[in-house]
């Protein structure tokens, strides 16, 4: 059986319990459903291609200037689009993670380098990666937390990493998704330390449960940049129930701060349990985790309708790792459950 490249394929699998997409388990706000259901009246006219009110909207929330704020139809979207109007001949990303950056730096013509994170050290980013930064490497791509380990990479590292990046004048392109449900994310952000040569994607996929609307931004120290970026790719990139729901998810500070909470709480709850059964989990602070299990345990699963991500077709990471993405806490019970039932067979 071939599984898909990425979690949340729950079209092709009979699934009872999604644990491959890393979603908020609280699921998408009230007041965000009632915006994006209200819009729908408005959507026989064409979205606004600026996506003025969700931009000024996001220019209070991150206290960053409107002009230097791209949105998109999810951080994959931005992703590619920031390629394209950039064309990096030259790019450095980590193994493992995200596969969607290789792919757009291929199709774009760029040669990739890899540095390959060290399974000793949890796959976490260290100050090794600015190494391998020369004035030939016109663009690197880091996730923090990263995906598929979910660890964030520290102020330090960060901080040597950017000052290299000046050095050999170098983009960053950080893609910070899941920071907004990382406990204490602030101290970790990219955006402490933003100048003219780093660009930051954010998504609402992850935070506000909108995967299958689409909405992600992307936030730019340099307005000539972000309005490159802006004028490439489709023209009308967000639909008009994305901005409204946008628009409405920038006020749900309490609904945020909650789900960090909860989100904390589980994923401490299941790093617990899964180390008891014997399994190697390794240390995240996102909303998902990765572990390890010699079983082919994402098979053994999808018989009782859970799906899991298998992560044998990340780059840098052995076939017996496995993501799973935190949810409720009667949802990662009926998991812990099941995995328990396929240990003691």
């Amino acid at each position: 059986m071939k599984f898909p490249e990425h979690g949340g394929n729950t079209y092709k699998f009979k699934v009872k319990l999604d644990f491959s997409a890393n979603i908020n388990p609280l699921g998408m706000p009230e007041s965000v459903k009632k915006a994006a259901v209200e819009a729908i009246e408005s959507s026989n006219f064409y979205p606004d291609p600026d996506c003025t009110d969700l931009r000024r909207k996001l220019s209070i929330y991150e206290r960053i200037p409107m002009e230097n704020i791209v949105c998109g139809n999810g951080a994959s979207d931005l992703i590619y689009r920031v390629i394209a109007a950039l064309q990096p001949k030259n790019a450095l990303i980590c193994a493992p993670t995200f596969s969607e950056y290789r792919k757009a730096l291929i199709q774009n013509g760029c040669k990739v380098v890899e540095h390959k994170l060290s399974r000793d050290n949890y796959f976490s980013v260290t100050s090794e990666f600015a190494d391998k930064i020369t004035p030939k490497t016109d663009m690197i791509i880091l996730c923090s937390p990263n995906n598929p380990n979910g660890e964030v990479i520290t102020p330090y590292t960060m901080s040597i990493i950017i000052d290299k990046c000046i050095h050999t004048n170098t983009l960053l392109v950080c893609d910070e998704s899941f920071m907004d449900l990382v406990v204490g994310g602030g101290k970790y952000t990219v955006k402490r330390m933003i100048n003219s040569n780093i660009i930051i994607i954010k998504a609402f996929t992850k935070t506000y449960a909108m995967a299958g609307l689409r909405l992600g931004y992307a936030l730019f120290g340099d307005a000539e940049i972000a309005l490159k970026v802006r004028n490439t790719g489709q023209f009308w990139s967000v639909s008009i129930p994305a901005l409204a729901a946008g628009v409405a998810a920038a006020d749900e500070f309490a609904y945020v701060r909650i789900s960090r909470k909860i989100i904390d709480r589980e994923r401490r709850f299941l790093m617990e349990k899964l180390t008891e059964m014997g399994l190697m989990v390794y240390p995240s602070r996102a909303n998902f985790l990765l572990f390890r299990c010699e079983l082919p345990l994402d098979k053994l699963l999808l018989k009782k309708g859970i799906l899991i991500r298998n992560c044998s077709n990340f780059s840098g990471i052995e076939k017996d790792h496995y993501r799973i993405a935190v949810r409720t806490h009667k949802e990662n019970i009926m998991l812990l459950e099941a995995i328990e039932r396929i240990l003691h067979v």
